[in-house]
Parts: structure tokens; sequence; C-alpha cells
């Protein structure tokens, strides 16, 4: 039997840097298929680490992107995943509604994973639920472009 583990260690974390590499491919992104967008990411607890309103994005939009982000670095889903779940009816009604409203079931926000562990979120909003769908997994490709996977160092011992 394994023994029991207390505290987590060598977790990857989402670093300003890291966001701000996402934060800008995003923004390319939007830019190239000629949709202004509010663009936020945030940390594997939903908190905000880079955020930019591009000229002409929707100011309805600010707080929508960062509730995307927050829900897919919180729920580890992607937004839309809850869609179906959440119509009436549905197991995880008025899910929507939790958290004082931050809870978004709409395309825009999709976790960071790397390594297979969370690290973050990404929430865009302004274009329709495909295209901000298109410009945070342009942003996700970015980082995961820069990072490789983890490796032993030589001479690390395992730990069980």
């Amino acid at each position: 039997m394994a023994k029991p583990e207390f505290v987590t260690r060598n977790s990857p974390r989402l670093t300003l840097q890291g966001a701000r590499l996402i934060l800008a491919a995003a923004a390319r992104r939007a830019a190239a298929i000629g949709v202004p967008m509010d663009i936020a990411v945030v940390d594997d607890a939903g908190h905000l680490l880079a955020f930019n309103r591009m000229d002409g994005a929707k100011l309805s939009s600010i707080d929508i992107a960062v509730s995307k982000a927050w829900t897919a670095a919180c729920a580890r889903r992607a937004t839309p995943e809850y869609a179906e779940m959440a119509a009436p009816g549905r197991p995880a009604f008025g899910i929507n509604i939790g958290n004082q409203g931050r809870f978004m079931i709409v395309g825009g926000g999709l976790p960071i994973f790397v390594d297979g562990r969370i690290v973050g979120g990404i929430g865009c909003s302004s274009g329709t639920t495909q295209q901000d769908r298109d410009a945070a997994t342009a942003g996700i490709g970015a980082l995961s472009a820069r990072t490789r996977p983890a490796r032993r160092r030589p001479g690390a011992r395992r730990t069980r």
C-alpha cells in the first residue's frame, strides 16, 4: 500500500510571463479573425494574472471574460461542457448562478494544463463562442509550444 502524501511537491505554476505569452497569442488570433476581445488569464485558483481589453472590445464582456477564465480554472473544464448539464432538469441545473454568478456555461473559457496538471484558465469574450474558443486555443497553444514535458533530473531519487 502506498504511503499517503500530505504535501504536493513540484507542481507546475503559471507565471506572469506565461500568462502574458498566452494573452499575446490570444490577442493576435483575435486580431487575425477581426474580433476585438476581452481576454483574461487566471492561475489554478482562479486569481487574475493578466487581462487585456483590445480596442473596440465590448465593455460588457470584461467581467464575462474573467468569469470564463475563473470557471475553466476552478472547474478544470471548458466552460461549454456545463451548458447541457446546466439545462432545466439536468444534474447541474442552476450552477451558472453559483459563486455570485461567476460560473459561466458559455464557450470561450478553457482550462490550462501543463504536464497533466491544472495551472490556470483563459477566458475570451466579445465574439461568437467559436471565435472566443479559437482565440483561447491559440493562447494555450503558444504556451504549449514554449514548454517542454517535465524530465527527471539525472540522479534524482524517485519518491513513492
